[in-house]
C-alpha cells in the first residue's frame, strides 16, 4: 500500500477537479448506484495515469454532455474502495488506472489500462465524450 503522503497529491489532482473521492466499498456501493449516470476513474501513481488518465478524464468533462458524478477511488491506497469498484466493474479485469462509466448501476462503458497506456489524453477524452454522448 503506498503512504498517504505519496498518494494526496495525484488523488487531489481529480478531487480538486470535482471528483469524489471514495474510501469505502460502502460509498462506492451509494455512488455508483444511483439512477445517473456515474463516471468512476481508478486512479493511480503510475505515469500514464498522470499523462493520460487524470488528464482525459478531466478533459472529457469540461463542456458538453457529461455524467451526473464524476468519482474516483485510488488503486494502492483506498484498497477496500477499490476492489468493490472492480466487483461492480466486471467481466473487465483489474486495471489501473482505468475509467468507468454506469448508468443506472450498470456499467455502460469502459477503458482499460491497456487503452489508456500510449494514447494522448485527447484521444481518451474524446473517447469519453461519444460515451457521454450515448449514455448520459
Amino acid at each position: 500500500m503506498y503512504p498517504a503522503e505519496m498518494v494526496a497529491p495525484y488523488a487531489k489532482d481529480l478531487t480538486d477537479y470535482g471528483f469524489k473521492g471514495l474510501t469505502s466499498p460502502a460509498e462506492v456501493d451509494e455512488t455508483v448506484n444511483t439512477e445517473g449516470t456515474v463516471l468512476l476513474v481508478v486512479n493511480s501513481v503510475c505515469g500514464c495515469a498522470a499523462a493520460n488518465a487524470r488528464p482525459a478524464a478531466k478533459l472529457a468533462t469540461q463542456d458538453g454532455k457529461k455524467p451526473d458524478v464524476l468519482s474516483t477511488v485510488f488503486a494502492g491506497f483506498d484498497v477496500q474502495a477499490v476492489n468493490r469498484a472492480r466487483e461492480l466493474m466486471l467481466p473487465y479485469p483489474p486495471s489501473s488506472p482505468s475509467i468507468a462509466l454506469f448508468k443506472a448501476g450498470k456499467i455502460v462503458h469502459m477503458i482499460e489500462r491497456h487503452e489508456i497506456e500510449g494514447r494522448s489524453a485527447q484521444m481518451i477524452a474524446e473517447n469519453l465524450k461519444q460515451a457521454f454522448e450515448a449514455h448520459c
